[in-house]
C-alpha cells in the first residue's frame, strides 16, 4: 500500500472511528480537552507510523493506545516543570489505565458520552452543543451556523459545559437503573431537538439541514443498539418515518411542498418499512410513551398510498392518547388539525381559536398558519389574510415565508 493509500485509509478511519476513539479516551483520561488533543496526536502518529509498520490488526485499539500514551508522556513532561513530587509520574500513569480490547466498557463509551453531554446539570442549549461537538463530531462553526449563534458565543457555551462537567465531577457513566428513566428522557429530547433542527430549520434559506437530521438518526441507532428501551425505539422510528419524506418536501426550486401535495413515489420505502416495524415493536411492549405514539401517527401518514387513504380517525385516536400523557398546546393544536381533516374545517377551527385565545400559542407561527388554512378552506378570506400575516411575521425560514406569501397572493387572486 502506497503512502497516499495509507493517507486515504486513515482519513476514512477518522470519519468512521474518531468519535468512538474520542469517547474511550475521555473515559481513560478523564478530561474532554486532553482527550481531544490525544485523539489528534493519535492520528498524527498513525500518519507517521503506519506507512512504515503497516496497518495494525485493530486500528481503533492502536489509536486509543497511541493517544493515551502520548497524553501520559505530555503530562509527565509537564510534571517535571510543575511539580517536584517524585510520585507524580506514577499517579499520572495509574490514573489512565491501559485499554482492554475485551472490556465491554469500551463498546459502551459512546453511550456514556451521550449521557454525559446530556446531563441535567448542564443548560439545555449546552447539552445540544456539546452533543453535536463531541458525539457527532460537528465543528464549532457548523453548530453555530445551524443554530444562528455567533461562533465565539457557541465556543464559550461548549467551554463552560466542559468546565461544569469537570468542576462538578459529573460522572462519565450510563446512569443506574433507578435514574435511567429520567436521564434517558433528557437524552431523547436532545436527540430529537437536533433532528427537528435538521428536518425543519428554525431559520435560514434552506428548509432542511440534512447533516443534522442524519446525525440525529445515527445517534438514535447507536442508542437503541446499546440501550433498546421502548421510547428510544419509538424515537428512532419517528425520525426514520419523517426523514423518509425528505425528497418530496421541497420542489426542484426549493419551495415547500405540503404533505398532501407531495409525490409519494419519492418517499423512501426502506425507511418507511424500517420505521413501521420499529413502531410495531415499540407498541407491542405496551409501555410506550410520547415518541412511540408520535411515530405511530407518522406511520399512518407514511403507509397511506394517497392522501385520501389517510385514516384520520386513527390519527385522532392516537392524538387522544398522546394528549393524555403529554398534555401540551402543540399536541392540542395537532389534534385540532387532525379533527379538521376528519370532520371538516368548521369543526377544527373553534378548537384552534380556543387554543389561541388562551395565549399559549400566540407566538407560534404554525398555530396562525393552521388557523389561516382553515379560514381559507371556509371562505373566510379576511380572517385567513390576517392569520397568514401573523404567521409571516413570526417566520424566519425562507421556504416557509415564500409558501405563506403564495397563499396570501392566492387569496388576493380569488
Amino acid at each position: 500500500m502506497s503512502e497516499a493509500d495509507f493517507k486515504r485509509r486513515i482519513e476514512a478511519l477518522y470519519q468512521s472511528e474518531s468519535r468512538a476513539v474520542l469517547a474511550t479516551l475521555i473515559r481513560l483520561l478523564g478530561d474532554f480537552d486532553r482527550a481531544e488533543e490525544a485523539l489528534h496526536d493519535a492520528f498524527r502518529a498513525a500518519l507517521e507510523k503506519w506507512p512504515e509498520q503497516g496497518l495494525p490488526e485493530n486500528p481503533r485499539a492502536w489509536l486509543v493506545s497511541a493517544g493515551r500514551f502520548r497524553s501520559i508522556d505530555q503530562l509527565r513532561r509537564q510534571t517535571r516543570f510543575d511539580s517536584f513530587d517524585p510520585l507524580a509520574h506514577d499517579v499520572v500513569a495509574e490514573s489512565t489505565p491501559a485499554p482492554d480490547e475485551d472490556d465491554p466498557s469500551v463498546a459502551d463509551d459512546r453511550l456514556r458520552l451521550i449521557f454525559t453531554c446530556c446531563h441535567p446539570a448542564l443548560a439545555p442549549d449546552a447539552q445540544i452543543a456539546l452533543t453535536l461537538r463531541e458525539v457527532c463530531g460537528l465543528t464549532t462553526e457548523q453548530i453555530a451556523q445551524a443554530f444562528l449563534t455567533p461562533v465565539p458565543t457557541l465556543a464559550q457555551r461548549i467551554v463552560r459545559a466542559k468546565s461544569k462537567i469537570r468542576d462538578a465531577r459529573i460522572p462519565y457513566e450510563v446512569p443506574a437503573a433507578e435514574e435511567l428513566a429520567e436521564r434517558l428522557e433528557t437524552v431523547l429530547r436532545v436527540i430529537y431537538l437536533v433532528f427537528n433542527e435538521g428536518y425543519t430549520a428554525s431559520s435560514g434559506a434552506e428548509l432542511m439541514r440534512l447533516d443534522l437530521a442524519s446525525e440525529a438518526i445515527r445517534l438514535g441507532r447507536l442508542l437503541i443498539g446499546m440501550l433498546p428501551e421502548t421510547e428510544a425505539i419509538g424515537l428512532l422510528a419517528l425520525m426514520l418515518l419523517h426523514d423518509s419524506r425528505r425528497a418530496a418536501r421541497t420542489s426542484a426550486g426549493g419551495e415547500l411542498v405540503l404533505l398532501e401535495e407531495q409525490d409519494r413515489s419519492l418517499w423512501n420505502r426502506g425507511q418507511i418499512d424500517e420505521g413501521s416495524a420499529l413502531v410495531e415493536r415499540a407498541l407491542a411492549s405496551r409501555r410506550f410513551g410520547p415518541y412511540c405514539l408520535q411515530a405511530a401517527i407518522a406511520a399512518v401518514h407514511c403507509t397511506a398510498a394517497r392522501p385520501s387513504d389517510t385514516d384520520w380517525n386513527e390519527i385522532v385516536q392516537l392524538y387522544d392518547l398522546l394528549l393524555r400523557i403529554e398534555p401540551t398546546p402543540i399536541v392540542e393544536l395537532n389534534r385540532a388539525v387532525a379533527i379538521a381533516m376528519r370532520d371538516g374545517p368548521e369543526t377544527g377551527l373553534p378548537l384552534v381559536d380556543a387554543l389561541l385565545a388562551r395565549g399559549d400559542l400566540a407566538g407560534y407561527r404554525l398555530a396562525h398558519a393552521a388557523r389561516a388554512d382553515l379560514c381559507r378552506r371556509l371562505g373566510r378570506r379576511a380572517e385567513a389574510r390576517d392569520a397568514y400575516l401573523r404567521a409571516l411575521a413570526l417566520t424566519q425560514l425562507e421556504p416557509e415565508r415564500q409558501f405563506l406569501q403564495r397563499r396570501l397572493d392566492g387569496l388576493a387572486g380569488v
